[in-house]
């Protein structure tokens, strides 16, 4: 259902608008160019800075141009369980293929209020939902065991997992099974991460190289010695260019990319800036080594 190569795709902003005229641009550079799924409304599409409005409409412009074409897990989630079960409900309503929920930020829940967060959603909705554990970003883990009990559920089909914490790959696949979708949010380990028992990746990086990522989602989830060669000299392609989205603050970087590659203009919205002259450097540098510039 969502496997290989899947966009965490950017939200453009003209005049700190949404620009719905390039968002579905985007939407179609993906269809036509090997992405396997499509993110609208996560971390990367600046979801803590959208509007509820602006949070919707993107979900929903992703949906209607995507046209059955590819799957679409919608950014959800939220640290108000409330306003996540309404927004999964709306994505739900409008035909997105699924959910992508991170774990609730700021409020710190022990792994019971996990539990309860994804229970209720998972009560009140009725689409596959993705959980997306990122420590790095809302503090809290959700453990192996919190997402076991969660996977007994309906909608629970998988994590985003953003740990970078490989052995998770391992102890997850022994506790779930091989039918628990184990996603990698770390552009960087998803080599290692496919060989454990992962399916693919939620990518930054597949925003301005979608043809090299889902080749190398392509091959590295066939496991045998060709493929796994081949998946091996496109990561070494890709490492420069994942390294350079994360110089500064996702997706700052990204957006700078797909500027230079006239995809989408790089204004992103306060507390986000625009990247450092240093860091552009990286990032050109990082492209014309992928031979994208």
């Amino acid at each position: 259902m969502f496997k290989g190569s899947n966009v965490a795709l950017v939200t453009p902003f003209k005049n700190d608008k949404l620009d719905d005229e390039t968002y579905i641009k985007l939407i179609h550079f993906h269809i036509e160019n090997g992405t396997n799924g499509l993110v609208p409304a996560g971390t990367t599409g600046e979801s803590p800075t959208l509007s509820h409005n602006e949070h919707e409409r993107v979900i929903e412009l992703c949906v209607r141009e995507s046209g059955g074409k590819l799957p679409v897990f919608a950014g959800t989630g939220s640290n108000s369980t409330e306003e996540a079960i309404s927004l999964t409900s709306h994505a739900e309503k409008i035909g997105a293929t699924g959910a992508l929920i991170v774990t609730p930020y700021y409020n710190k829940p022990t792994q019971e209020g996990l539990y309860q967060h994804y229970k209720s959603i998972n009560d009140k909705c009725g689409i596959p939902i993705i959980i997306y554990n990122i420590p790095g970003r809302s503090v809290i883990d959700m453990t192996v065991d919190t997402m076991a009990r969660l996977y007994e559920l309906k909608n629970i089909i998988g994590v985003k997992d953003a740990t970078g914490d490989l052995n998770r790959v391992d102890k997850t696949l022994k506790k779930m099974g091989k039918d628990f979708l184990q996603l990698t949010g770390n552009d960087d380990n998803a080599l290692e991460f496919n060989k454990r028992g992962g399916v693919g990746a939620i990518s930054v990086t597949a925003n301005i190289a979608p043809k090299l990522c889902s080749e190398f989602q392509k091959f590295s989830i066939i496991n045998d010695k060709n493929s796994i060669s081949e998946a091996e000299r496109l990561d070494k392609i890709l490492q420069p260019l994942h390294h350079s989205m994360f110089v500064e603050s996702n997706p700052s970087p990204v957006k700078y990319a797909a500027k230079l590659l006239n995809l989408c203009d790089d204004d992103v919205r306060l507390p986000l800036v625009k990247t450092t002259d240093h860091t552009k450097e990286i990032v050109k540098k990082a492209l014309q080594s992928a031979k994208l510039l």
